[in-house]
């Protein structure tokens, strides 16, 4: 059989692979995208991914460079402040909180928050439209073997290609990341999400918040109204066995813990949506290389929901590989531009990962004597303002 070439092979179809997609199609590259599951793109359909995602400025610039924010931007609800609520007692009772107001760092929102179903319904849309890019939907990885100057690559159902490069955006259980032997580090919190979407008496005013209390923050991010009423996008982390005990909740009692675990501070609240469960982990890849492939998003790095840096960290780096490559498109895939990723993105994911993770542990922490340290903290990195204004660029990620 033939081999089919191409520039770049992308394993997975997820929000990471797709936008890697469309921004090196549109730079001119052709693509192949593979991924077993055909993305869903209905809000009600099995599989449906219920979570949001709240992109942040550097996001924006690399949608608008893949041809992707036209499409995108009717769907998504500006972001013009983060709200961080720390609370204690039983019920939660509200201690402090501060704003960290996106007019710190100029009159541009400091992100969008989208449905992460919508955004692939709309990036699918884009994709489809491309001429670059080839999507083969329901088609998997099967193997690889690297050369000097290609790797090949054979799909599941037989299909054999040449590619200059590989962009292994395949998620946490990365099948390329495993053919290429790099292993990976993980941390199990102990913790998992809810995620699901809420209506609130109280608007949300284009504000993020987030509720600190113990085992984990409840976190809301605007979304459009549903049916006439504010609506946001709940992740609320818990132990293990308080999320399962909250995932089997009747919608009434349910209701009700969520207006007492928010501190009342959003009036009455109401399930609108499915609920689904994720394990909290962190997880790195021992390198972000190999011969002629790239190790990005979750394949490399997995961090626990906090402060939106997991998808945003992926698409920094899809952001830094598209810029190597455009510099040298001869360089596609050299040893000389894949170390040159490892160096630009090795050093920000391993800071990144360490901070969530040392965040997320004083914030889950049922002890008082952290929760005070907690409190302080928040009023030094708000009320410094030098502090603050570094801490939110830092946030936003490699500029």
């Amino acid at each position: 059989m033939k081999r089919e070439k191409t520039d770049i092979f992308i394993s997975g179809g997820g929000p990471a692979g797709l936008s890697a997609a469309a921004a090196f199609g549109r730079a001119g590259f052709s693509v192949i995208l593979a991924d077993p599951s055909p993305p869903v793109t209905e809000g009600d359909a099995e599989g449906s991914d219920l979570r949001s995602t709240a992109f942040l400025q550097p996001a924006r610039r690399l949608f608008e460079d893949a041809g992707l924010w036209e499409g995108l931007a009717p769907f998504g609800v500006a972001l013009q402040a983060l709200r961080i609520v720390d609370t204690a007692g039983e019920p939660p009772a509200l201690r402090g909180e501060r704003a960290f107001r996106s007019d710190d760092m100029g009159t541009a929102p400091f992100g969008w928050n989208f449905l992460n179903w919508v955004f692939r319904r709309e990036v699918m849309k884009r994709l489809e439209q491309e001429p670059n890019v080839s999507l083969r939907l329901g088609r998997g990885f099967r193997a690889l073997v690297t050369r000097t100057d290609e790797a090949l690559v054979t799909l599941d159902d037989g299909t054999r290609l040449s590619a200059r490069l590989v962009i292994a955006a395949d998620g946490r259980n990365s099948p390329v990341r495993d053919a290429l032997g790099i292993g990976v580090r993980v941390t199990r919190h102990g913790q998992k999400s809810l995620a699901f979407t809420a209506a609130h008496q109280v608007a949300h005013g284009n504000v993020s918040t987030e509720i600190y209390h113990h085992g984990g923050p409840f976190t809301m991010v605007p979304l459009p109204d549903v049916d006439g009423q504010p609506a946001s996008a709940v992740v609320w982390m818990n132990p293990g066995r308080r999320a399962a005990e909250l995932l089997a909740m009747e919608p009434a009692r349910f209701n009700a813990e969520m207006e007492r675990r928010s501190a009342g501070l959003f009036g009455r609240m109401k399930l609108v949506s499915r609920r689904a469960m994720f394990p909290i982990v962190s997880q790195r890849a021992s390198r972000l290389v190999a011969a002629r492939c790239a190790i990005v998003a979750e394949a490399a790095h997995v961090l626990p929901p906090i402060g939106a840096q997991g998808l945003n960290t992926s698409l920094n780096d899809i952001a830094r590989l598209l810029e190597l490559a455009r510099a040298n498109p001869d360089g596609l895939g050299s040893a000389a531009m894949l170390a040159a990723f490892e160096r630009a993105r090795g050093p920000d994911i391993a800071r990144r990962a360490r901070a969530i993770d040392l965040f997320n542990r004083v914030t889950r922490s049922p002890s008082r004597p952290l929760q005070d340290m907690r409190l302080i903290g928040l009023k030094m990195a708000h009320d410094i303002v030098p502090l603050r204004q570094a801490l939110m660029r830092a946030g936003m990620g490699p500029r």
